[in-house]
């Protein structure tokens, strides 16, 4: 019976990470030039709505996310589904800006925020020896969206305008989702969980930690500086990209043709990293996860050579591929997973809030003159700090048994 379960859940995790690109900064991105084109605003305009969107939405995903541990999947997801769909209706009819930025704070909340929640809560809860290898292929949802979707959408937007998508969009979300939801998690409860009495017996001896009790464990803290360096610096680094090419004189294809290597490096680092963790734990490969990151904001300050552009995007891939898994699986390890939702309600707001940061960090420091090597070495000082602060304190990140 477990085995089936186990299956199904892992699928959902797949197709639900899969949809929640309909919120992510890549393919919303797509968009970018028809969006500005109807409502004649500027890159400025639509960076500075987009960021303050997504702030708001990290700030409401705290809130809604915790939810899911009050809620069986299955209905918090059709919640979700929902929210989804009427988003991306919302967001085909837009035709002044006030309400780009509701259009985009709905994307944001329903897509990255809820959909990413859901499909990692989910996992999380239910597994327990295999939470790793679970997490992986859940994420390997969203790498194949980063392979198929933009494509697609380019291909789409020479024959059909991008409203009629975003309507297209909206209805093969309400049509797939809900069945493939039923027929997966339509039975999965709260209590439900993966492997043996002996296995649940130790879970059980893990204190279950509440959001309030989180937010005065300064351990909390040092693993979320930790866990936020990812999305804030290669947010910054995919939303400034034409600011790089230029910089470094690359020439327009290099990044476009780099992100190839990044995707492929993902999804090679996602599939070992579960299996890495199960057997070593997530709290032991944390202290790994962005020393690949720091290597490439070296690589990024030493060399203008174009072909440093696929080792800088590749190395990023590879944080990218152990941060998705560790972002899940390290809290679920620590804290438990009785109020595992509540907890990545917060966690996974504080890193929407991180994208939004990145972005007008990113952009400030460009403003004022900052060169792309400048930026790399604040980027470069930052993860050191942060990595040398988890090394320090890496005995005491681990969970508590009574």
């Amino acid at each position: 019976m477990f085995k089936n379960l186990s299956f199904k859940v892992i699928l959902f995790g797949f197709i639900v990470t899969f949809f929640s690109s309909f919120g992510q900064s890549y393919f919303i991105g797509i968009f970018n030039s028809s969006i500005r084109t109807d409502l004649l605003i500027s890159q400025g305009q639509f960076g500075t709505i987009y960021a303050s969107a997504t702030l708001f939405s990290s700030l409401i995903l705290m809130w809604v996310g915790k939810k899911i541990d009050d809620i069986d999947a299955f209905r918090f997801s059709l919640f979700v589904i929902i929210l989804l769909s009427i988003a991306c209706y919302f967001f085909s009819t837009i035709k002044i800006v006030p309400l780009l930025f509701i259009g985009i704070f709905l994307l944001r909340l329903s897509g990255q925020g809820l959909m990413s929640h859901t499909a990692t809560t989910t996992v999380s809860r239910f597994f327990e020896k295999t939470r790793g290898k679970a997490l992986s292929f859940t994420w390997l949802g969203l790498s194949a969206a980063e392979f198929t979707l933009p494509i697609l959408m380019v291909f789409l937007l020479t024959i059909i305008t991008w409203r009629d998508i975003w309507v297209y969009i909206s209805i093969f979300v309400l049509v797939v989702l809900p069945i493939s939801s039923f027929l997966l998690i339509g039975k999965l409860k709260l209590q439900s969980r993966e492997g043996s009495y002996e296995k649940k017996k130790e879970s059980i001896n893990i204190k279950q930690w509440t959001r309030a009790e989180v937010l005065k464990d300064y351990r909390f803290y040092i693993v979320s500086l930790n866990m936020l360096s990812m999305p804030s610096i290669a947010t910054g680094v995919f939303v400034y990209q034409s600011f790089i090419i230029t910089s470094k004189n690359w020439g327009p294809y290099i990044m476009a043709q780099s992100f190839m290597v990044y995707s492929i490096l993902s999804v090679i680092t996602l599939s070992i990293s579960g299996v890495l963790i199960d057997k070593f734990t997530s709290r032991k490969l944390l202290i790994y996860m962005n020393i690949p990151l720091f290597i490439s904001a070296i690589v990024l300050y030493l060399f203008d050579s174009s072909y440093s552009s696929f080792i800088f995007l590749g190395l990023i891939g590879i944080t990218n591929g152990l941060a998705n898994v560790l972002g899940s699986s390290t809290w679920a390890e620590i804290y438990g997973v009785k109020h595992i939702g509540s907890i990545k309600a917060l966690t996974s707001g504080l890193m929407v809030f991180a994208t939004a940061a990145g972005t007008a960090i990113f952009g400030t420091l460009i403003d004022a003159g900052y060169t792309i090597n400048s930026i790399a070495i604040f980027s470069a000082i930052y993860i050191a700090i942060i990595v040398i602060l988890l090394i320090l304190f890496r005995k005491k990140i681990k969970p508590i048994y009574i």
